[in-house]
C-alpha cells in the first residue's frame, strides 16, 4: 500500500488543519481581548479626563453664581439709594412749596390759576386739532 495515497494525506493534514484552525481560534481571541483592554484603558481615560472637567467647571459655576448674586445685590441697594434720594428730593420740594404757599397765598392762587387756565387750553385745543383731522 501506498502510504502517500489521497486518504492517507487527508488523514495526516486534518491534525495539522485542527491545529492550524486552533492557533487561529487563539490569535482571534487574544485580538479581541487586547481590543477589549485597549478600549477599557480608552474609557478609563475618557471617564477620568471628564471628571478631571468636571471638577474645573463646579468651581467656575460656583464663582460665576456667586459673583452674580453680589452683582444683584449691589443693583439692589443701588436701587434702594437712589429710591431715598428721589424720596428726599420729593419731601424737599414738598416742604419748599408749602412754606411758598404759606408765606405767599395770594400769589400762589394766581399761579395755580394760570396754570390750570393754560393746561385747559392745550386740552381744548388739542381735542379741536382731533376732531377736525378727523374729518378729513
Amino acid at each position: 500500500m501506498n502510504t502517500n495515497s489521497p486518504s492517507n494525506m487527508v488523514r495526516d493534514a486534518v491534525p495539522a488543519m485542527q491545529k492550524a484552525s486552533d492557533d487561529m481560534m487563539n490569535s482571534a481571541g487574544k485580538a479581541i481581548e487586547s481590543t477589549r483592554e485597549h478600549a477599557n484603558q480608552a474609557l478609563d481615560r475618557a471617564e477620568s479626563k471628564v471628571r478631571e472637567l468636571r471638577g474645573s467647571v463646579d468651581p467656575m459655576v460656583e464663582m460665576l453664581a456667586t459673583k452674580a448674586q453680589k452683582m444683584a445685590r449691589q443693583s439692589l441697594d443701588m436701587a434702594s439709594e437712589a429710591k431715598e434720594r428721589a424720596e428726599k428730593s420729593f419731601k424737599h420740594a414738598a416742604d419748599a412749596t408749602t412754606r411758598y404757599v404759606s408765606e405767599q397765598p395770594m400769589r400762589s392762587v394766581l399761579i395755580a390759576a394760570a396754570v390750570g387756565a393754560a393746561v385747559a387750553l392745550l386740552v381744548s385745543s388739542s381735542r379741536n386739532r382731533n376732531h377736525n383731522h378727523n374729518r378729513y
